[in-house]
C-alpha cells in the first residue's frame, strides 16, 4: 500500500522539480504521449498519458492547486522524459506497459506477475493432444483461455478427458506405448497410441472438443445423442452406454447459474471492493461460457484512491500482457471507459465492451464478484491485524522501539562445501516480500563448510551495497535481522556490522537446542544471555515460520545452482558451440569425455558440426596440437 505523506509540505516545497517541468515544458510538444518523472537515481516517480503533453504536464507547474502528495512527487523530480504517441489510445497501453515494467512509487501499480495457464489442443500430430500450456504460443495448436490457476485448468482437462477421449501424453510418449495406459482403463482416453480407434473416428472427437471450447457445447449434445440412438438402433449396447456416460459427463458441466452463466460466452467479470484504505479486484474468467476460475488482486495506490480510478489503473495494466475478452464487465463505470474500451480493442485488433450491468444475469454474476471482493479483502485486512500482532510481540520480545517494517532472515546451504549460497529473506506487515528475496552465490576463497565466513560474506556484499546506494532510512533498511544460527553465527554478523558502521539494526541469532527439536530454539541477541520462549508461545511460532522460509530458499535456491552445474561442461567454454550442436556432439559421443577423446576426422563426421567447428573443438582440447587452417584467434 502507498501511504500518503505526512502533512508536512507546502506549497513551495518543490521549486526545483516546479523549474525542472517548466524546463521541460520548452520543447515539449502538444502532441498525445506519456510522459516519466525520474528521481535523483533515476527511477520512475510516475508515468502519466495525455492527449496533449504540454497541456497536461503544465499543471505540475501550479503547486497551489496540487495536492500534499503530488507536490511531494514534483519535488522530487529532477528529470522528465516523454514518448509521443499518434493516438491517445495508444498513449493508454503504454503507460499501462511502463507502470507494470517501472512500479512507479506514486502510480497505483498492479503487481501481478503471474504467467497464466491455457488450455493446448496441438495441431501439429495426427493424434493430437490435450494438455495445459504456460509461455508463448510458438506450437501450432489451438490455445483456449486463460485460466485462473493451474488448479482450474487441471479441472478443465479432467472433464474433456471424460467427455471426449482425448490423450494428455506427450508425444514421446504416445510413440513408445505398446499396450494401452491407466487413463483408457478408467475410460479417459481412446489409446490411439496403440490403434484402439481410427485416425478418422479420434479426428471426429478432435472437432467436438474444439466445438466445445468454443462455446458450442449444444451441437456436440445433439451429434452425441443422435450417435447413441444408431448405436442402441444397431444393438451395440455397450457403445451406446459409453456415450451416455460421456453425454451425462457434458451435462454435468454444463449447468447454469451464477458460477456459469449461460448468457456470458467470452467474458470477464471484474469487480472492486474497498475498505480500510485497500482495494481488492476481483476477476472471473468466463470462456465458451465456462468459468475459468477467479483471481485476487490487491493493487498498491493510495488511501484516498477512489474505486473507480484504481479499477481504471487494473484494467488498463492487467491486460498489458494478455488478450482481452470481447465483454468485460465491471463493477464500477471507469473515468475514461470509452477510452479504455478503444484502447482494449486495439490492443486485441477487434471490438471489446466495457459495460456495468444494473439488473438481469450479468448484474448477479457481477454482484457474486463483489461478495467474493470484499470475502477476499475481509480475509486479508484479518491476516494484516494478526500479522500486526506478532510484529509488535517480536518488537516486544527483541526490545525494538517499534513493530518493525522490514524483516531479513539469512541462511546458508551447500554439501560439504561445494555449491555454496546464502540466502536473505524478507517480511514485513503484509507478510513475506517474494519479490525482495535474495540469493548470494559463495565468491570466497572460504574454506569449504566455513558457514562463518560465508554468513559474513553474505552480510558485507549486502550491507555494504545497501551503504554505498545510501539505502538507510528507507524501507530498504531493516529494523531486525535473523540468523539462522547461534553464537558462532551471531559473532561473524556482529564483527561485518562493527566493520561497516551498522549500529541501528537489532540482530538475533536463531540456533535449535542439542537435540534439534522444534519449538525448544534458543535465541542469541546482545545484551541477554541466551533465552527460550515458551513452546506454545505465538510470537516463537512466528519466528519459527521465518527461519523454515529462510532454509527452503536456500535449500531450493542450492538445488538449482547444483542442477545447473550439472548441465554445464567444458563443451560450454568452446566458442560456437550452442545448445544444439552441444545436443549433438554428446548424442554422437555419449559424453563430454567422449568428445574430449575423439579425433579430429571424428568431429568432422558428427552430424550437425561443420568441418570449421570441428577444428575449434578439437584445438580446444589439444591445445599443443597446431590444427591447419584454424585461426586461434577467434
Amino acid at each position: 500500500m502507498i501511504e500518503d505523506p505526512p502533512d508536512n509540505a507546502t506549497p513551495n516545497s518543490a521549486p526545483k522539480g516546479v523549474a525542472i517541468i517548466e524546463a521541460a515544458l520548452k520543447t515539449m510538444p502538444a502532441n498525445p504521449g506519456v510522459y516519466r518523472m525520474l528521481d535523483a537515481k533515476g527511477e520512475a516517480l510516475y508515468v502519466g498519458k495525455a492527449r496533449n503533453l504540454k497541456q497536461r504536464v503544465i499543471s505540475y507547474t501550479q503547486p497551489l492547486r496540487l495536492g500534499e502528495r503530488l507536490r511531494r512527487m514534483v519535488s522530487e523530480t529532477v528529470t522528465m522524459e516523454i514518448i509521443t504517441t499518434h493516438t491517445e489510445a495508444e498513449a493508454l497501453l503504454l503507460e499501462a506497459n511502463l507502470i507494470k515494467r517501472l512500479k512507479p512509487r506514486y502510480n497505483i501499480v498492479l503487481r501481478d506477475d503471474k504467467n497464466y495457464p491455457w488450455l493446448m489442443l496441438t495441431e501439429d500430430h495426427p493424434y493430437p493432444q490435450l494438455t495445459k500450456h504456460r509461455g508463448a504460443h510458438t506450437r501450432k495448436s489451438s490455445y483456449y483461455g486463460p485460466f485462473a490457476s493451474a488448479w482450474a485448468v487441471n479441472q478443465t482437462v479432467n472433464a474433456l478427458q471424460r467427455i471426449f477421449l482425448i490423450r494428455s501424453c506427450a508425444d514421446t510418449v504416445f510413440a513408445t506405448r505398446t499396450r494401452p495406459c491407466l487413463l483408457h482403463q478408467i475410460k479417459r482416453c481412446a489409446a490411439p497410441c496403440v490403434g484402439r480407434i481410427s485416425e478418422p473416428d479420434y479426428a471426429q472427437l478432435v472437432v467436438h472438443a474444439k466445438a466445445f471450447l468454443s462455446g458450442k457445447s449444444a451441437n456436440v449434445q445433439q451429434d452425441l445423442a443422435a450417435t447413441m440412438e444408431q448405436a442402441a438402433g444397431a444393438l451395440e449396447f455397450e457403445r451406446a452406454a459409453a456415450i451416455r456416460d460421456r453425454i451425462r459427463a457434458l451435462t454435468h458441466i454444463q449447468s447454469t447459474g451464477v458460477v456459469n452463466p449461460a448468457s456470458l460466452q467470452d467474458a470477464d467479470v471484474i469487480a472492486a471492493w474497498q475498505a480500510s484504505g485497500q482495494t481488492c479486484v476481483q476477476v472471473f474468467f468466463i470462456r465458451g461460457g465456462r468459468n475459468n476460475g477467479n483471481r485476487a488482486f490487491y493493487p498498491t495506490h493510495a488511501r484516498t484512491d477512489e474505486a473507480e480510478v484504481v479499477l481504471a489503473a487494473f484494467v488498463a495494466q492487467f491486460y498489458d500482457d494478455k488478450p482481452p475478452p470481447t465483454l468485460l464487465l465491471l463493477s464500477h463505470a471507469l473515468p475514461e471507459q470509452d477510452l479504455v474500451a478503444e484502447a482494449l480493442s486495439l490492443k486485441a485488433q477487434r471490438k471489446v465492451e466495457l459495460t456495468t450491468p444494473q439488473r438481469g444475469e450479468k448484474r448477479a454474476v457481477l454482484a457474486h464478484a463483489e461478495t467474493n471482493a470484499r470475502e477476499a479483502l475481509e480475509r486479508k485486512l484479518a491476516e494484516a491485524a494478526g500479522q500486526a500482532k506478532l510484529l509488535a510481540g517480536t518488537a516486544e520480545l527483541f526490545a525494538l522501539p517499534a513493530p518493525p517494517e522490514r524483516i531479513e532472515v539469512y541462511d546458508n546451504s551447500h554439501i560439504m562445501g561445494t555449491h555454496p549460497y546464502g540466502v536473505m529473506i524478507v517480511a514485513g506487515a503484509e507478510g513475506f516480500r517474494k519479490s525482495a528475496y535474495r540469493k548470494f552465490s559463495i565468491r570466497g576463497p572460504i574454506t569449504p563448510g566455513d558457514d562463518f565466513a560465508m554468513m559474513k560474506e553474505v552480510l558485507e556484499r549486502r550491507f555494504g551495497r545497501a551503504l554505498k546506494e545510501g539505502q538507510e532510512g528507507s524501507l530498504e533498511w531493516p529494523n531486525l535481522v535473523l540468523i539462522d544460527g547461534g553464537a558462532g553465527q551471531l559473532s561473524a554478523a556482529r564483527a561485518v556490522f562493527a566493520d561497516l558502521g551498522v549500529t541501528d539494526v537489532r540482530l538475533v541469532g536463531i540456533a535449535k537446542g542439542p537435540d534439534r527439536d522444534a519449538g525448544r530454539e534458543w535465541f542469541h541477541m546482545d545484551g541477554r544471555p541466551p533465552f527460550q520462549l515458551p513452546p506454545r508461545d505465538p510470537t516463537l511460532y512466528f519466528l519459527q515460520r521465518l527461519r523454515d522460509e529462510a532454509h527452503r530458499f536456500a535449500i531450493t535456491t542450492h538445488r538449482a545452482g547444483r542442477s545447473k552445474t550439472l548441465t554445464t561442461s567444458e563443451l560450454d567454454e568452446i566458442q560456437g558451440i550452442g545448445p544444439a550442436r552441444k545436443r549433438a556432439l554428446l548424442n554422437h559421443f555419449g559424453s563430454a569425455r567422449g568428445v574430449k577423446q575423439a579425433g579430429l576426422p571424428d568431429l568432422e563426421a558428427t552430424p550437425g558440426v561443420n568441418r570449421e567447428t570441428a577444428r575449434r573443438i578439437y584445438a580446444f582440447f589439444h591445445p599443443g596440437v597446431r590444427v591447419e587452417g584454424l585461426d586461434r584467434t577467434g
